[in-house]
């Protein structure tokens, strides 16, 4: 098998070796956790030399060589050129309203996963009827779970609501997925933890959630976890991205264009840059992984050094940026025990300015008139 070669995986092969990113890409073993991971090229390498033959279902489209992000005029949205069966099997993702939701209907077109991408309306995830029916009417080979209560301040006032979305939801799901053989995959956040530790969390660190949301998301964990051996659970945090403006980097940014002047908070986080999270993903579904798992870009720091940052990036004024109080600051961070996964967050924020195509420095009227 040609990729064998890279057992171990390269670094900066998709540039030809032309840059020094750094940019790791596995091969059949992962090294960047505290022992080799295995991948699916691992299995597929032992499967041909001991049967001869593979299958997994990103088998039944076109490798990205043939497919039509190769082709000059690549053909419409629903041709079947690249398709290698009649009948591609695709993944279910929930959250079709959300930012997750349609990150990964994006990449999953850029990397030729057939999908469907479902909404509340369609399929509501605490409902066992409406997951029964959308499973049976879909018949996906995995789940992608981006659905769920997102409002953190209103959890106060609605604690019902934010445990039926998040952990009812995610429990149902996950019962429906385990009874079916489906793998499924959730999210959860870095609110399971109270901050108080004053350095990043573990997989393995006790929950302690301090609020109504992160309440919600260690329940569902817990239920998930007990529900589904297959399942994935992805903790992540402070989400930002160059697809939807509903992010704290955007609302940074439209604030300063604007002319007005950012509070930030102190507390501690790990922001996640949401196409990175999403390829990691799944990387990790087609891989096989299960259990729980930290995916946030590493780096720590506070809110208001982060508004900072994208201000001066953005090519404003960071002085502009001030502290919204001088409490002492929780530390939510993430790191992992199981392997850092996604690129430096120096890395992701220079990206974002990168992949949302837009000179903020000179576009505040445009912003501001948003």
């Amino acid at each position: 098998m040609s990729s064998v070669w890279t057992l171990f995986g390269t670094v900066d092969w998709n540039t030809l070796l032309t840059k020094r990113n750094g940019c790791y890409e596995p091969g059949p073993y992962d090294v960047r956790g505290p022992e080799p991971r295995v991948t699916a090229l691992a299995r597929a390498a032992e499967a041909l030399a001991t049967t001869g033959t593979y299958d997994h279902p990103v088998l039944d489209r076109a490798g990205w060589w043939k497919r039509d992000i190769r082709f000059y005029r690549p053909p419409a949205r629903n041709s079947t050129a690249c398709r290698l069966v009649g009948s591609p099997r695709q993944l279910l993702v929930t959250g079709a309203t959300g930012t997750l939701g349609r990150a990964f209907s994006r990449l999953c077109d850029c990397r030729g996963l057939d999908h469907s991408l479902v909404s509340r309306k369609e399929m509501d995830i605490a409902d066992r009827e409406s997951v029964a029916a959308a499973l049976a009417c879909h018949k996906p080979w995995a789940v992608i779970n981006t659905a769920g209560y997102v409002r953190v301040a209103d959890a106060e006032r609605e604690p019902e609501a934010c445990f039926r979305e998040n952990a009812v939801g995610a429990e149902v799901l996950a019962s429906a997925c385990a009874d079916l053989g489906i793998p499924l995959v959730t999210f959860s956040s870095d609110l399971v933890f109270d901050g108080r530790r004053g350095s990043p969390y573990s997989e393995s660190d006790a929950v302690n959630p301090t609020c109504v949301y992160g309440a919600s998301k260690a329940e569902a964990e817990r239920r998930v976890l007990a529900a589904h051996n297959g399942a994935l659970v992805v903790r992540a945090s402070a989400f930002f991205g160059p697809w939807d403006r509903y992010n704290f980097v955007w609302d940074v940014l439209n604030t300063l264009a604007s002319g007005s002047v950012v509070e930030a908070g102190v507390d501690l986080v790990s922001p996640t840059y949401v196409p990175d999270l999403v390829h990691e993903v799944l990387n990790l579904l087609v891989d096989g992984a299960t259990g729980l798992w930290h995916l946030t870009n590493p780096g720590e720091l506070s809110w208001r050094d982060f508004a900072a940052r994208v201000a001066r990036l953005g090519g404003f004024d960071e002085t502009l940026v001030t502290e919204a109080d001088d409490r002492p600051a929780l530390n939510t961070a993430l790191t992992s025990e199981r392997g850092v996964l996604l690129p430096p967050l120096e890395s992701a924020i220079d990206r974002f300015f990168r992949d949302s195509e837009l000179d903020w420095a000179t576009a505040p009227m445009k912003l501001a008139a948003e």
